[in-house]
């Protein structure tokens, strides 16, 4: 049993040092980041925006009562049924500013690549080819 444990520590330990676990750390760690600069902008921006058009900083306070007195609190206060339309709406703005922010990244990122493979053209078909026959005689 001692070798097994041996055999999964060390194979664990290759799992951490693999490039593609390093990659998914660095881009949850940035996603974190990133979404704490959207909220920023959503709520220090974008929001106060809204503030200046609507008279409220945000929507939150936007409700449908379906029902009225349906229950009473901890306070014995009365409690109505409210649909919140107005935190869907928050939630949906930062999303959709979310989803415009990662579309941007990956579209640099894309046009990134496409400058870099086009300065550094990989070998052509007759290149590769040459190399297969090549490689090939000296087997033989």
């Amino acid at each position: 049993m001692g070798e097994q444990k041996k055999g999964v520590v060390k194979e664990f330990r290759e799992f951490i040092a693999s490039g593609n676990m390093i990659q998914l750390a660095v881009a949850v760690i940035l996603g974190a980041a990133i979404g704490v600069a959207i909220k920023a902008f959503t709520d220090g921006i974008i929001m106060q925006i809204v503030a200046a058009v609507f008279g409220k900083p945000d929507f939150s306070d936007v409700t449908i009562v379906l029902r009225h007195n349906v229950g009473t609190d901890a306070n014995g206060n009365s409690v109505n049924a409210v649909l919140q339309i107005g935190t869907f709406v928050n939630a949906l703005i930062a999303l959709v500013l979310t989803g415009l922010v990662l579309f941007a990244i990956v579209k640099m990122y894309n046009t990134f690549k496409r400058k870099e493979a086009a300065e550094n053209p990989g070998p052509t078909e007759i290149e590769l080819l040459t190399d297969i026959r090549d490689a090939l005689r000296t087997r033989v």
